[in-house]
């Protein structure tokens, strides 16, 4: 597939590589995504499985990062790192085609819709992370920050790469490590190019008390019991002793 998108200044370009693959074993149908892309300010490379990012290319870094979590398999791809490479330069090359080929025409726009929770339930004083789920935009890119009780926060925080929906649109997540606080407040904020001002989602931290309704139900179940048998116990006694 071949996503285009062209602005007066910024123009992107977006090579998705798809494949269905069926097990015949099982008979269960995969769907192995590689996507790069590339604007004037940024580039990407991603593989994806089933929705689960494998691999990125860390462009700043200038490395390949293994992306699968510590449960699965281990494996590699070698050679990725420099076939990333090469293909952002033939993604810039296709820029500079694409922009003068389609002379500006009106891009696609969507906006993002945004969406905070936590990794975790939430336990005072035990860290944990926020996410804060950004999906549904065209083109990328989006930018996300972060506030606690109004101030601006970086520390603790992280990026994912950009990665596709089945409608071409985009999706992101962000993350925030974070120690609750009760009554502290986080807000997620987005910028991109669809919006007038910063879509913002707000997270208060509400640390949920263990609910004392089992222990009293148990409670109050053990003490009529043990007065039923003590009131049953009077009660043969009393009979015995009039016979």
């Amino acid at each position: 597939m071949f996503f285009l998108a062209l602005r007066k200044m910024e123009v992107y370009v977006f090579i998705l590589t798809l494949s269905v693959f069926v097990s015949s074993e099982v008979n269960v149908v995969h769907e192995d995504i590689v996507m790069d892309g590339c604007s004037d300010t940024e580039k990407e490379y991603i593989s994806v499985l089933d929705g689960e990012e494998m691999y990125h290319t860390d462009f700043s870094g200038k490395r390949g990062e293994m992306t699968l979590p510590d449960f699965a398999d281990p494996f590699t791809y070698p050679g990725t790192y420099e076939q990333s490479l090469a293909d952002y330069e033939t993604c810039k090359h296709n820029l500079d085609v694409a922009a003068k080929a389609y002379k500006s025409p009106l891009e696609k726009l969507d906006p993002p819709q945004t969406s905070i929770y936590s990794r975790d339930d939430v336990q005072p004083d035990i860290e944990n992370k926020l996410i804060c789920h950004v999906t549904g935009f065209f083109p990328p890119p989006v930018r996300v920050s972060w506030t606690k009780n109004n101030e601006i926060v970086t520390e603790g925080m992280s990026v994912s790469q950009y990665r596709p929906n089945n409608d071409g649109t985009y999706n992101i997540f962000s993350t925030l490590r974070f120690t609750p606080v009760e009554g502290d407040i986080y807000s997620c904020s987005v910028n991109h190019k669809t919006l007038e001002q910063p879509q913002t989602k707000a997270w208060e931290v509400e640390v949920a008390m263990p609910s004392v309704g089992p222990a009293v139900f148990c409670g109050v179940g053990l003490f009529l019991g043990l007065l039923g048998v003590a009131a049953g116990t009077f009660f043969l006694i009393k009979g015995n002793n009039c016979n």
